[in-house]
């Protein structure tokens, strides 16, 4: 999912360049949708309510939580090779609730560390009261988490499930596939200061839902998120998250898919844990 207004973030000068690797991967004719009309992206612009309020809270706290392992890193970060090269860091040490953690603690590790989390907050899991919760215990400072909790809850309500297509408890109507996922294009760190990091994540995103007759149908979307993280506890944790629209290609001529074929695609194919 993506939030599409900015109204607080960080200095746009230029920081790392290059793209992100991807590791790891974790799993394995139509009409759009029965016909249904392409609809305008109020939807989208609905999501954005979300991101505002997000952008309301800021703080760093210090707290210890470590469940990663102590898995060896090399250090050597071969400076001057090529934009698609390995850094010979590992990328993660381990998981907390289903997400990327142990990270390391240097520029690459916050830029893998944005891009996995820019992935947990744009998931479907956010639609779902309890697996949000999970979300935010995992990424955010200790000291915010019950700030971002309130907020969000207030956000993800009724009239907000309906306006994205959902039922007004946050299910998804029965014979559809509700679809929200967020891909990271690249990153690039603005700002880097040992317990502190400013990174930028370039996304394209999907949200709808697919299904026959669907007023909802899967749309896909161009957005840069801005993060600001805290070393804590032996990891990165979010401390504010911003977001704005672009940059944007220019959409190609690919026939949309069937609804069938979204639904089929979404759950046959596994994400992956993004490394810088």
């Amino acid at each position: 999912m993506s939030y599409d207004d900015e109204t607080d973030g960080f200095d746009s000068g230029a920081g790392g360049t290059g793209q992100t690797r991807t590791r790891l991967p974790e799993g394995g004719t139509g009409d759009v949708y029965g016909g249904a009309r392409r609809p305008t992206r109020n939807s989208r612009s609905l999501v954005t309510v979300v991101g505002v309020v997000v952008l309301l809270v800021a703080a760093i706290a210090f707290a210890n939580r470590g469940d990663g392992t102590d898995t060896p890193r090399t250090t050597d970060t071969a400076k001057g090779t090529a934009p698609t090269a390995a850094t010979g860091i590992r990328p993660v040490a381990g998981r907390h609730a289903g997400i990327p953690a142990g990270y390391a603690r240097d520029e690459q590790g916050a830029q893998s560390a944005a891009a996995n989390y820019a992935v947990a907050l744009g998931s479907a899991d956010m639609f779902d009261k309890a697996k949000r919760d999970q979300v935010l215990q995992s990424i955010i400072a200790p000291a915010s988490v019950s700030t971002f909790r309130k907020t969000l809850d207030q956000a993800y309500s009724p009239n907000f499930f309906k306006n994205v297509g959902l039922n007004e408890d946050g299910s998804t109507p029965q014979g559809f596939t509700f679809i929200s996922r967020t891909s990271p294009i690249g990153t690039r760190a603005i700002e880097f200061t040992g317990d502190k990091a400013s990174v930028q994540v370039w996304c394209t995103g999907l949200i709808g839902l697919a299904g026959e007759g669907s007023r909802n149908p899967v749309t896909d979307s161009w957005f840069t998120i801005s993060m600001e993280l805290a070393w804590i506890g032996n990891d990165w944790k979010t401390v504010t998250h911003t977001q704005k629209d672009g940059p944007a290609p220019i959409g190609g001529d690919t026939r949309a898919s069937s609804a069938d074929e979204i639904a089929d695609a979404v759950n046959g194919y596994g994400g992956f844990t993004y490394a810088r």
